[in-house]
């Protein structure tokens, strides 16, 4: 018995679907928003080139930034373009300095990218008697843990106006000087490895600098950044020492020079 085909309907075609975003690497754009800056050159940072077109393509869009300079280094321009768009949403401040921000890489790109391995710097809070944020924390209690050893504190993040000789490092987030009282040379160059393995930028600072002995650490991709501790991260991926002299750098060697995120990779 034949059966009928009169009636049956043919399937409906499947809806086109939407082209996916394509996706911006915060991890990526923050390494070279550090280093960019401070090169001498237009080089791009390895790894970074696609995420930072994206992110000046949208600056662009916006005519924040003009489009000779959508070329995937994160250099001058896209600082001062990125930091007036942070003011265009109300940004004040170390808010407003240029370096990336989970909240606004994300509303940058809204209809063009979307963000992936985000980094937060996370609340504020007191950790050994000084102000630091949750990712800082997290960090030293993991340096310190490597060491078998506390650290004290002499100056914290979030401290505008605080230690002259600091030069505004400490204006915002990221920013540790730790005493070396009682140690040894050797100790102090230990716990400034152990301070680079876990994702800091971390220098030995002496009487011969013009400094008390201590040491000067900055968490390597904090968001919370100072634009001081912003160029001190560049010239420590660059082998320079973070001083106004840029001579080389003095500490130990520790390589691959790694963020936070990075380490617990």
């Amino acid at each position: 018995m034949l059966i009928g085909l009169v009636g049956l309907a043919a399937p409906a075609s499947a809806a086109p679907q939407a082209a996916a975003l394509p996706t911006v690497d915060m991890e990526a754009v923050l390494k070279a928003a550090q280093i960019d800056p401070r090169r001498a050159d237009s080089a791009i940072t390895p790894g970074s080139g696609d995420s930072v077109r994206l992110v000046e393509q949208a600056l662009v869009a916006k005519g924040l930034l003009a489009s000779s300079y959508a070329d995937g280094h994160f250099g001058t321009k896209t600082i001062d373009a990125y930091a007036a768009y942070q003011r265009s949403l109300g940004y004040t401040g170390i808010d407003a300095s240029g370096l990336p921000g989970p909240t606004s890489l994300r509303q940058l790109g809204e209809t063009t990218y979307t963000v992936t391995r985000v980094v937060s710097a996370g609340s504020r809070l007191t950790y050994h008697g000084a102000t630091m944020n949750t990712r800082t924390k997290a960090m030293l209690v993991e340096a310190e843990r490597l060491l078998g050893r506390s650290l004290g504190i002499t100056q914290g993040s979030y401290n505008p106006g605080g230690v002259a000789g600091s030069a505004g490092t400490h204006d915002g987030g990221g920013a540790l000087d730790i005493s070396v009282s009682g140690m040894t040379a050797t100790t102090r160059t230990t716990v400034t490895r152990a301070l680079r393995q876990v994702g800091f930028a971390a220098w030995i600072r002496t009487p011969a600098q013009g400094f008390e002995y201590h040491i000067h650490a900055i968490a390597l991709s904090d968001p919370d950044q100072s634009s001081g501790a912003q160029h001190q991260s560049g010239d420590y991926y660059l082998g320079f020492n973070g001083l106004a002299d840029r001579a080389a750098d003095d500490g130990p060697v520790v390589t691959p020079k790694e963020t936070w995120e990075e380490y617990l990779r």
